[in-house]
């Protein structure tokens, strides 16, 4: 496979930064190519890294608040909603760090004054992965409670796999450093926007795939569904679908993941985005 086919949603954001501009949020939920793709076609190790420094995603108790047949549902925020809105975004991946379709995540968290609704499904909810293996959760930032720093629980799954049940953290917490709990490898990226905040957070499960050269084709809704007759000149606000072609600096430039163009990301700038023509 080319190397310059072996991307990963880490890359981009790490050139976003680069690039002293904040990734847009259609990066953070939209589909992306699997962190890097497992070289060769060889057989992955029992417990492989993605190459990105991420290893299957370890366990965590459940602690004493979980239940079973949460509602389906992608938002948590009901009208009234008190707390800071937080969206966390991400990818569920397997051993050959490929994106696993279907992947049940079941989250639950405490509200703004850090109590759990233990008679009804207040911030409680399940879904599943799009083709891409991603996932998008709207909730608030969880308030704390005696013992342990801010979390949000939640159990993963891959179709007939068993189930991964762990716990995600905030970075810049005071009570992490006391909390018995707390694994710094279970920590989102978390950023400002606005009065919210956006997270993000990929698994990997411990679930068996065979490794292919072929990366996922972007479904995001709203996105160019069929690539433009012809090369046209990039432009910022232009959403872009992987596949696409433009022109820039006199050069031609295939885009390799959907996304929406901004001032810092042109072609030449950011290769995790576009591969030269």
């Amino acid at each position: 496979m080319d190397e310059e086919t072996k991307l990963s949603r880490k890359t981009v954001l790490k050139a976003a930064l680069a690039a002293g501009v904040a990734a847009p949020v259609a990066l953070f939920g939209g589909p992306a190519l699997a962190r890097t793709n497992a070289a060769g076609g060889s057989a992955p190790e029992l417990t492989p890294s993605c190459h990105d420094d991420d290893e299957p995603t370890i366990e965590q108790t459940e602690g004493p608040y979980f239940k079973p047949n949460s509602p389906e549902r992608t938002n948590l925020v009901t009208p009234g909603t008190q707390g800071t809105r937080l969206t966390v975004t991400g990818y569920v991946f397997g051993r050959a760090c490929l994106p696993v379709n279907r992947a049940l995540l079941d989250f639950w968290q405490a509200d703004v004054n850090g109590a759990y609704d233990n008679t009804g499904y207040t911030f409680r909810g399940h879904q599943y992965t799009n083709a891409q293996g991603a996932f998008t959760l709207s909730t608030i930032v969880p308030g704390l409670y005696p013992g342990r720093t801010r979390h949000i629980h939640v159990k993963v799954q891959a179709p007939g796999r068993p189930i991964l049940t762990t716990q995600l953290y905030f970075p810049g917490e005071p009570r992490n450093n006391t909390d018995t709990i707390f694994d710094a490898r279970l920590l989102m990226t978390v950023r400002d926007n606005g009065s919210a905040k956006e997270a993000a957070f990929d698994f990997v499960l411990d679930v068996p795939q065979t490794p292919t050269s072929a990366p996922p084709t972007s479904t995001t809704t709203g996105a160019p569904t069929s690539t433009p007759p012809g090369d046209t000149s990039w432009a910022a606000g232009t959403a872009y679908a992987a596949g696409a072609r433009v022109t820039y600096g006199g050069l031609a430039y295939v885009c390799l993941q959907a996304h929406t163009a901004q001032p810092g990301w042109e072609p030449p700038a950011v290769p995790a985005l576009w591969r030269a023509a």
